[in-house]
């Protein structure tokens, strides 16, 4: 059976972008590997071992064009409105709260914040399927 190891996204700078996840997430850096072109940068908590690992290409200075074909990460969370209120209060870009159903059955509680670099996060309020 596999078990999922990580999720990678490339980001432009590296201190603002471990900085961003630090902050918003408590994901420290667990591993750092330096290439000649490009360095990749491993964060994770100490919950469940599944990491984020972060590209960054030597000398690239401009956006990554995320296309139409990226999704999102997503987090679980124990207080949804604390959060909301938390990553509002840091600074951080935040949409507005959503209450997801499917016709009347509830389905998901979440907002998404947004990275440095332009990545979506959904923040999901635990209960139901999201443990």
């Amino acid at each position: 059976m596999a078990k999922l190891a990580h999720s990678m996204i490339r980001v432009i700078d590296e201190d603002r972008s471990v900085d961003f996840y630090r902050r918003a997430f408590g994901l420290e850096i667990v591993n750092r590997i330096e290439f000649a072109d490009f360095t990749l940068v491993y964060l994770a908590q100490e919950l469940d071992g599944f990491e984020l690992e972060l590209t960054i290409n030597h000398g690239r200075t401009e956006p990554y064009n995320l296309g139409d074909g990226y999704g999102h990460l997503a987090v679980v969370v124990d207080n949804l409105q604390a959060e909301y209120d938390r990553f509002a209060a840091e600074g951080f870009t935040v949409g507005k709260i959503v209450d997801f159903k499917n016709g009347n059955v509830p389905v998901a509680r979440f907002f998404f914040a947004t990275d440095p670099d332009g990545y979506k996060i959904e923040v999901i309020q635990k209960g139901g399927r999201f443990q």
